[in-house]
């Protein structure tokens, strides 16, 4: 099979958050198993797309309301990365450092809409042609969201109109919301189904997506069913479109995240060495931070906002600062400027026990998931989650609020051959006990080294889901 896929990310090439790592890994996945999966972005200007060679494939224009917009389709020279990625470049659009938020101003860019819906245009414009029929085009989020209506509805489009769509929602928070006047940027379609693009009397290009695409994904199964009734508005719709969706729970790229390869960490380690690397690993990452590695090493890493759960984390932390237990807590990670002024004061309050390191930095995040004994994940909402899952391929435990797609992968200590820390209720009180259960594990060497074995003897990797997204891909062909 033939499958392209849209996306406003890709690891290495552009990184956010989780998206990158799926997009970056699942059409390697397909590819090994025999299909032929390519990945199309927005060229961004950034260090590692500027560092690459590209031939291009294609040249062209479309207009976009009264704005005639000029672009080209790159390919990269050397494929690396286990499929073949192309890149949209549009001058004046996504020649920019950030992908989302402006790095200077710390804010979303004014022109989010029109730089998207470009990017969407412009890839369907190549489709057209060069007369690329691909067996399926699978979108991700709301930044694609409108390629499977425009591929249904647009009158230039009408012979994509019966190639398969699926559309992937990692993330339901976010639904690339505008005034519905701006259906003017795309091409002329019938304006008796504007309704597409309607929600709640907005253009929403999420809902869009939801309505036109052949299939919906969602990465788990947890969050499938929650978004029904937790989806920022949307909930409804997800109700309504629940014969054509299913959970897929995302893998990781095992042959990034491997303890024993990784040309990120100080100490490399195995599972027969795990207990000794690991412990190599957590003092050197100690030393870096000023911490004590005798203590329990707790970290946190990702995006410092609401649905992670990171506006509990002074208090958690204080908290457990003030109590009796001693615990050592490494943060890594962006987001809300007030979080960045609470942690940057709290390094000075609590020189050798708490580090924040408040930026995006690949080589420390491997190197904490490395040198940690826990990660803590108290997130409000989950789709899938992979820094568990990158964390027990290193040996570290993981602390989460069980749901979504953390509520899929990790069994509590307290079952039947579980190998993490879960708590249900999203409060301090339910976070602090659950911290408090790791720093009783930490303390049994015996449990805490049978956990560790435990966790690093599980599969996460993209083969099995993969194959579920093959048989998904194969039930619309033949439909």
């Amino acid at each position: 099979m033939h499958i392209i896929h849209l996306s406003a990310e890709c690891y290495p090439a552009a990184k956010a958050g989780g998206l990158a790592d799926v997009v970056g890994s699942l059409p390697k996945y397909l590819n090994q198993l025999g299909h032929n999966c390519e990945v199309l972005i927005p060229k961004y200007d950034n260090p590692w797309i500027g560092s690459q060679e590209y031939e291009e494939v294609f040249k062209g224009s479309f207009s976009m309301a009264s704005e005639q917009v000029h672009f080209t389709i790159q390919k990269m020279k050397k494929e690396k990365l286990g499929f073949p990625l192309y890149v949209i470049d549009i001058p004046g659009r996504f020649d920019r450092p950030g992908i989302y938020i402006d790095p200077w101003s710390g804010q979303g860019y004014w022109d989010e809409l029109e730089r998207f819906v470009s990017f969407q245009i412009a890839a369907l414009e190549w489709m057209k042609a060069e007369n690329i029929e691909p067996d399926v085009v699978h979108c991700h989020d709301h930044h694609t969201g409108l390629v499977p209506f425009m591929m249904g509805q647009c009158n230039r489009y009408r012979n994509m109109s019966d190639i398969p769509t699926v559309l992937t929602v990692h993330n339901a928070e976010y639904h690339g919301e505008h005034e519905l006047d701006n259906f003017k940027l795309l091409p002329a379609f019938n304006i008796d189904n504007i309704g597409l693009l309607d929600w709640d009397g907005r253009m929403n290009s999420l809902a869009a997506g939801l309505k036109s695409a052949w299939k919906i994904t969602t990465v788990s199964k947890s969050y499938m069913e929650e978004l029904a009734e937790n989806s920022n508005g949307l909930e409804l719709l997800f109700e309504h479109e629940r014969d054509k969706s299913t959970g897929i729970l995302n893998g990781i790229d095992t042959e990034v995240w491997d303890p024993a390869t990784d040309e990120l960490l100080e100490f490399n380690y195995s599972f027969k060495n795990r207990k000794k690397g690991k412990q190599k690993n957590k003092e050197y990452l100690c030393k870096e931070f000023g911490l004590n590695p005798e203590l329990p090493t707790i970290s946190f890493i990702g995006r410092l906002v609401r649905e992670k759960g990171a506006d509990l984390l002074p208090d958690v932390f204080k908290q457990l600062m003030y109590s009796d237990s001693e615990v050592n807590f490494v943060l890594l990670g962006t987001g809300d400027p007030q979080l960045h002024q609470i942690f940057a004061r709290m390094e000075g309050d609590h020189v050798g026990y708490f580090d924040a390191t408040l930026e995006y930095n690949e080589q420390l995040a491997h190197q904490i998931y490395a040198g940690s004994d826990f990660i803590l994940m108290p997130s409000r909402v989950e789709p899938c989650g992979l820094n568990q899952m990158f964390a027990m391929r290193y040996g570290t435990v993981p602390i989460v609020r069980s749901v979504g797609g953390l509520k899929d992968t990790v069994t509590d200590i307290s079952e039947k051959d579980g190998y993490g820390i879960t708590f249900s209720e999203f409060s301090l009180e339910a976070a602090s006990e659950a911290i408090s259960r790791a720093v009783s594990l930490y303390n049994n060497s015996k449990k805490h080294s049978q956990v560790l074995s435990r966790i690093m003897k599980l599969d996460f990797s993209w083969k099995r889901s993969a194959k579920e997204y093959i048989n998904m891909y194969e039930g619309l062909i033949q439909n």
